[in-house]
């Protein structure tokens, strides 16, 4: 069945944090990001663009995602006839970089797509697992004894993996307490490329601690280095920032520069890249996981559905609404099962409900196309 985006709206929205999240970058309190609302044939499909306020993560900011949103990805979307999502993302080849903004009309474009089908977006992306591991991420604290309280608690609640941000100066120490304190739970670092090839003592001294992995070691753009790194280590190298599209992470896997990689779909570019990222590595051997990017109900039910692949075999950072705002943007809000799992909404499309009116109340700006 052929389809048509008629109307297209942008809203950046601003939620608080239950509590503030630090990373090397730097520490937030409120989380922005642009909602997008996509309508076509009676029907209204939902993104979320996970481009922050500050070029930390990414060089994407809200201010450019905006620009390429409005100037050049909606309109050549908009009027034109298409059958399937990537069709249109095909159509967006031509603009250089800025996956984080194609990724959120994508989206999308993927949630009108399959409610038009009456098939949840699971169905629609091949999706094949009615629940999904569930690890938290846990930002830098204050202290050693506040994050050893924060593992205690998130244990508690039945989360399957646990992560901790790593920075020169916090690190070794601390994954040495907590080994200390709580054995051998399931246990990774991330470094945000925090490090560069001078700390690699640091880094190999991580090795006698049995962790999962150590994400994102060195520079966003790096794949030579994490190579160079990972044979020196016996903690496998997972790849975030620095795997950008399909192509950046055949190139990683060729050159051996980790073992695990972690999918954003806000990060590669959208669902078509992040499911061509994991179809990839299954192919290839190597585990993957979806991360977080302190989305919104609506990004959240997104990684979800495609935390629901086969592939996606190692817990995700996808945890429980409440985590991080204490009112979502949809509803039913994502709960922690007791065996530490989310459920996969099975309703058609997201598979659950975005409530305007909360959406309304967080707006910050607003536009509407054409």
């Amino acid at each position: 069945m052929t389809m048509k985006v008629e109307r297209v709206e942008l809203r950046v929205v601003e939620l608080p944090l239950v509590e503030p999240f630090e990373t090397s970058f730097g520490r937030e309190e409120v989380r922005p990001c642009i909602l997008i609302k996509a309508q076509g044939d009676g029907l209204t499909g939902w993104g979320e663009c996970v481009a922050g306020a500050g070029p930390w993560y990414s060089y994407e900011t809200i201010e450019t995602a905006w620009h390429v949103l409005k100037d050049f990805l909606i309109p050549l979307a908009l009027g034109k006839a298409w059958d399937h999502p990537e069709e249109v993302s095909r159509e967006w080849e031509r603009v250089r970089g800025h996956p984080m903004a194609k990724a959120g009309l994508e989206a999308a474009l993927w949630d009108l797509w399959a409610r038009s089908r009456g098939i949840s977006l699971k169905e629609a992306l091949g999706g094949v697992k009615e629940r999904v591991e569930s690890g938290i991420s846990l930002g830098i604290q204050p202290s050693v004894d506040d994050l050893l309280r924060k593992v205690e608690r998130a244990l508690e609640q039945g989360y399957r993996r646990i992560k901790v941000k790593i920075k020169p100066g916090w690190d070794v120490e601390v994954v040495k307490a907590l080994r200390e304190r709580f054995g051998e739970i399931p246990l990774m670092v991330d470094a945000n490329a925090a490090y560069t090839l001078d700390d690699r003592p640091t880094l190999q001294a991580l090795d006698a601690f049995g962790l999962m992995m150590i994400e994102q070691p060195f520079r966003y753009d790096d794949l030579v280095d994490h190579a160079r790194l990972q044979r020196q280590l016996r903690t496998p190298v997972c790849l975030d920032e620095s795997v950008k599209s399909p192509e950046d992470a055949r190139q990683a896997l060729k050159l051996g520069s980790c073992r695990i990689i972690n999918i954003k779909p806000g990060r590669v570019g959208g669902p078509s890249a992040a499911r061509a990222i994991h179809d990839l590595c299954v192919r290839e051997g190597v585990p993957v996981w979806c991360g977080g990017m302190l989305e919104t109900g609506i990004g959240r039910t997104h990684n979800v559905a495609l935390a629901s692949l086969p592939g996606f075999t190692l817990p995700n950072d996808l945890s429980a609404s409440r985590r991080y705002y204490r009112q979502d943007l949809v509803e039913p809000p994502f709960e922690l099962h007791d065996d530490g799992t989310l459920s996969v909404p099975s309703g058609p499309g997201l598979g659950v409900e975005v409530v305007e009116e909360r959406v309304e109340r967080a707006t910050v700006r607003r536009e509407v196309f054409p």
